[in-house]
């Protein structure tokens, strides 16, 4: 694997997407887009709570069911690299996680339908031993009452992920994110269900914990559903100064995603970039090669649900 730019040729599909100089209105451009989107919708969503115009099928349109349709569309036009783009069996196969997720997350945001996790979830909200209530009304509060919880169980987060990195008996709950071989939007949520009682459960916890209300719910959802999905996608996001400080960026997770260890042991925040700076865990390669783990094959859904359950000479064999 090489990361300097005169060895890109290496990597297959780069150098058919991605000019030598790129124009810097269009690098401009491209390094914009996470932060108006993911820091827009935020505002957008705190503003609908606010006015009490937020209703469950508007949220849903706008935070569950556009984002994807959108990134998927936009992954056509303007590709990262083009093998990168999914088969069609690929995308049913991401389809079948996007449901499984949907299936954990919704219920936490919505009134959809009600699960024994939902439940769980509002006798914790409802039971915290904490007198902290963050019940903010206006736009700039909710917002900042996000921003709180986003740096609190981030920062939960980004220990319980290093620890999945650095042992190998918490390394298979979290397997099955790392064998994809091609980064795409709709692949943040393939995720095993171990994991999600582990790793993934810490932001609702917190939310829970800290009496967050549903309209702060609602906003941190907005930002971790924009924010993963792009962080994901196959398109030419470059890193904005000063936001790539806090927040974390699609070439940061890559480049987390990637073969090499070197790049694939750093950048624990998947949300918030921060605490990778301040505990040393830093990567800022622009660019990656392979994507996966291990051989860097692509594994059937049998096999990764079946990771958590492997020895571990047969994990490390893989």
């Amino acid at each position: 694997m090489t990361n300097n730019a005169q060895d890109i040729d290496a990597n297959p599909g780069v150098d058919e997407v991605i000019p030598s100089i790129a124009p810097t209105q269009k690098s401009l451009a491209w390094a914009l887009v996470q932060p108006v989107l993911v820091i827009g919708s935020m505002l957008l969503v705190a503003f609908m709570v606010s006015v009490n115009w937020l209703h469950q099928e508007l949220f849903s349109a706008i935070m569950i069911v556009l984002p994807i349709p959108l990134c998927i569309f936009a992954e056509r036009i303007w590709t990262k690299r083009k093998d990168w783009l999914l088969e069609p069996k690929e995308m049913v196969e991401d389809a079948f996680w996007l449901a499984f997720a949907g299936f954990l997350w919704v219920p936490l945001y919505s009134d959809f339908y009600e699960t024994p996790l939902s439940e769980g979830f509002r006798a914790v909200r409802d039971l915290t031993p904490l007198q902290i209530s963050l019940e903010p009304t206006s736009v700039l509060g909710l917002f900042g009452a996000a921003l709180i919880v986003l740096l609190i169980s981030s920062f939960v987060y980004y220990w319980l992920h290093r620890v999945q990195h650095e042992s190998l008996f918490f390394w298979r709950m979290h397997a099955t994110h790392h064998h994809i071989t091609k980064m795409g939007c709709m692949r943040g949520d393939r995720t095993h269900p171990l994991e999600w009682l582990t790793l993934l459960l810490g932001t609702p916890v917190a939310l829970a914990l800290l009496g967050a209300s549903d309209g702060v719910m609602t906003v941190v959802g907005a930002f971790n559903i924009w924010n993963a999905i792009l962080n994901h996608s196959n398109l030419p996001i470059r890193t904005l100064p000063v936001y790539d400080w806090i927040f974390a960026t699609a070439p940061q997770h890559h480049a987390h995603h990637a073969v090499d260890r070197r790049q694939s042991d750093s950048n624990y925040g998947c949300m918030i970039i921060l605490w990778d700076r301040l505990f040393g865990t830093y990567c800022g390669d622009a660019e990656v090669g392979q994507i996966g783990a291990g051989k860097a094959k692509p594994l059937s859904i049998k096999k990764q649900l079946l990771l958590s359950f492997y020895s571990n000479d047969k994990l490390k064999d893989l």
